[in-house]
This record gives C-alpha cells, sequence and structure tokens, in this order.
C-alpha cells in the first residue's frame, strides 16, 4: 500500500473490513451475488430475521463502505453489489503472499 493515495487506499481498507466484520453483512452481500448481484430493500429483508431497521443499517454500512450502491424506483431501493470494492482487501493480502 506505500506510494501515492496511500493513506486513502488504508481508509477504504478499513471501511470494507469494517463492513465485512458482520456476519450478517456478509450474508447480504453473499446473498446479493448468488442472486445476480441486484436485490430490493425489501427483498434483502425478506431474506432475513432482522427487524427492518437493523437490515437497512446493516445496508447503510456497505453503502458506506462502498460495497453496494442503490438507486430509488419509485418509492423502492434497489440494492447493486458492488464486488470491485473488495480489491482493497486483495491488494492488502497481496503485501503477505510476495517475497
Amino acid at each position: 500500500m506505500p506510494g501515492p493515495g496511500a493513506e486513502r487506499r488504508l481508509a477504504a481498507l478499513q471501511a470494507v473490513l469494517a463492513a465485512l466484520a458482520h456476519p450478517a453483512r456478509r450474508q447480504i452481500l453473499l446473498t446479493m451475488k448468488l442472486r445476480g448481484g441486484s436485490m430490493t430493500a425489501g427483498e434483502i429483508a425478506g431474506r432475513f430475521r432482522h427487524a427492518w431497521p437493523t437490515t437497512t443499517r446493516h445496508l447503510r454500512v456497505l453503502e458506506d463502505a462502498g460495497l453496494v450502491a442503490h438507486r430509488k424506483r419509485g418509492r423502492t431501493r434497489v440494492y447493486r453489489l458492488r464486488a470491485a470494492r473488495l480489491a482493497v482487501v486483495e491488494e492488502w493480502l497481496g503485501w503477505f503472499s510476495r517475497s
């Protein structure tokens, strides 16, 4: 990670790792991936036994970390997986596999 933008990349890594720290958020990401990468907030909430506020809080953390994005379709929010954001984790892990 050393070099230009290292602080920005480390902040991005921290946000992603913090988002991945909770098992429910990891499950949301996996569910979205397995269901084509896009789901409505209601579809996501329906897959879990969390209260609605808990689900929206998890989605907000994932969105703040850049792992999902949403767009409005009428009154519905459609969330889209942004798996490319996981590259910051791959980059960090790469430091340990290099000689």
